[in-house]
């Protein structure tokens, strides 16, 4: 019998957290795109924060998930804390559906939800619909594992060790709930947790007071993953993990005096030990939530005291917003990196701007002043590659997947055009520092006037990437020939001005290549502004990708 209890536990387990996972997955691909949206912008309101948090926490089907992805747009400067503080109330509260649906005992038609999720998922060739499929298999499959458990638990009423062993779990609460802790912890989730207890309450094997500890512990036990993915973040990350482990923490504290009134209260609502267990787990997280909710400000104030700020080493140079963490949320993933990418711009934008100054100032502190840049370009251009290939890695949508390859397009350019400056730009003002000769006015105006527009176009195609404007991005694109026609020209005008008067070749070749360089930036600014324009499309069937007209080799 304990054979078959404990393959049976295991195998429902593994089901149901495998539903769960394709479940999130589905929903996701569903409402991903807006996902980092309307978590960044609708939890200024307190109110909106908790519907946030709820709704999230449906969608990912637990609290730990959705306060995981807190941390991250915490520590990349997304969120605020006062904002995450509502979403995390809210959150727990968004854990107690799943918990009213096993109580309805929607466990009895899971096998028909899963044909029905497969039928679909494997017989349409809409995307769309197969993401509903995915999830309603998804859906079946969390409640089958539940049902798959409660019949192997069912024998166990019949030994007499058993339900010895877990009547204990009332009179020692502490012990009850320090494992339940460690179990929520250990399969990291509460909705999973909470549904085992739910099984073992519908089965008599447990009291309702047990049942109650054990629920304390799983409330507590959902805030360690979170806590533990802030360890190496930013403050403000750490901030968020604290606060739901406290929220948590303080919620078990204030209803622990309260468990015999609680348990009575629950019995007089419904005989069900099912819905007994969920209502049970429903009123602690909406208590939590209205007791808080006023209070998140000074909540807040007190964990800028218990977590302060730590004093960073200014030397040391990384990526600010890429969290590893979240690359298995494709729409927020790529929101960081997005963000991540316009730091690299910015970075890209200033060496821009300065070449004209590393030319005329004759200086070799700019010149290493450039050179650090670069490099800066090449760690944030190795780190941003290396996250987005890991996003590619994880399911996603095809609009997803096209966003991500599109990063990856950009970021590659930027780096092109960091490479030119220093490798080709660095050296052209070296050499002109080496050379007595210097630039005519005639041909210092001309490069001043080529600079300048690359320039326009470089702030365009960042202004167009960082608020995604496609109709700003196709106008930049569009903009990029006329430059390519002021280089023809500027080359015809030079190579004259020298055979009429005699001026030195070295310092006409200098000359030259600047307004080459310049031409081969704005080549890259172009392509970037193709991507931005045509976010989204699937256009390489059709070869409509720019090419690089020069090699950077």
């Amino acid at each position: 019998m304990w054979q078959t209890v404990v393959l049976g536990m295991v195998g429902g387990m593994g089901l149901l957290l495998y539903g769960m996972q394709i479940l999130s997955e589905g929903l996701q691909k569903i409402a991903g795109a807006k996902l980092r949206t309307i978590m960044s912008t609708l939890t200024h309101n307190r109110i909106s924060a908790l519907a946030v948090g709820a709704a999230i926490t449906v969608l990912f089907q637990s609290s730990t998930a959705t306060t995981v992805i807190l941390v991250g747009l915490t520590g990349a400067g997304i969120m605020s804390l006062k904002q995450t503080l509502g979403v995390i109330l809210g959150a727990d509260i968004g854990t107690t559906v799943t918990a009213q649906l096993i109580a309805l005992k929607v466990t009895e038609v899971a096998l028909p939800i899963v044909g029905l999720g497969a039928t679909i998922f494997f017989f349409t060739k809409r995307e769309r619909f197969k993401r509903y499929g995915q999830v309603l298999m998804g859906f079946g499959l969390l409640f089958l594992g539940l049902k798959i458990m409660s019949d192997v638990m069912y024998p166990l009423r019949e030994n007499p060790l058993f339900p010895e062993m877990m009547a204990k779990m009332s009179d020692n609460p502490l012990v009850a709930m320090i494992l339940s802790s460690i179990f929520t912890f250990l399969i990291h989730s509460s909705a999973a947790s909470i549904g085992i207890i739910m099984v073992l309450s519908m089965q008599h094997l447990i009291t309702l007071h047990a049942a109650i500890y054990l629920l304390f512990g799983a409330n507590i036990g959902t805030s360690f993953t979170a806590l533990l993915s802030s360890l190496g973040s930013a403050r403000e990350a750490q901030r968020v993990a604290t606060a739901h482990l406290m929220f948590k923490v303080a919620g078990v504290l204030l209803f622990l005096p309260f468990v015999n009134p609680l348990a009575a209260l629950a019995e007089r609502i419904t005989s069900s030990p099912g819905y007994q267990v969920a209502n049970v787990h429903t009123l602690f997280n909406i208590v939590l939530a209205v007791v808080f909710l006023p209070f998140i400000k000074q909540f807040g104030q007190l964990l800028v005291k218990i977590v302060p700020e730590k004093r960073e080493d200014r030397d040391a140079f990384k990526t600010r917003y890429l969290d590893i963490k979240l690359i298995s949320t494709p729409a927020i993933a790529l929101g960081l990196a997005t963000k991540e990418i316009n730091r690299t711009f910015d970075y890209v934008y200033d060496m821009t701007r300065d070449i004209l100054v590393m030319i005329e100032k004759n200086d070799a502190s700019i010149l290493r002043q450039m050179a650090k840049k670069e490099d800066r370009v090449d760690i944030l251009f190795k780190e941003i590659s290396e996250y987005l290939t890991n996003v590619l890695r994880q399911p996603h949508s095809k609009q997803e997947f096209l966003k991500c390859m599109g990063l990856i397009n950009i970021v590659n350019d930027l780096e092109h055009i960091g490479d030119i400056i220093e490798k080709n730009v660095t050296y052209l003002a070296q050499c002109k520092m080496d050379s007595p000769r210097a630039f005519s006015e005639e041909g210092w105006d001309e490069i001043s006037i080529m600079h300048k527009r690359v320039c326009e176009l470089l702030q365009m195609t960042n202004t167009a990437f960082v608020t995604s404007n496609q109709d700003l991005a196709e106008k930049a694109y569009k903009l990029q020939p006329a430059i390519t026609k002021m280089e023809r020209h500027l080359r015809v005008l030079h190579i004259h001005r020298l055979r009429v008067s005699g001026s030195s070749e070295e310092v006409g070749a200098v000359h030259l290549d600047l307004i080459n360089a310049l031409l081969r930036i704005s080549e890259h600014v172009r392509n970037i502004a193709w991507e931005v324009a045509n976010e989204g499309m699937d256009l390489t069937a059709s070869g409509e990708r720019v090419a690089m007209s020069h090699s950077d080799d």
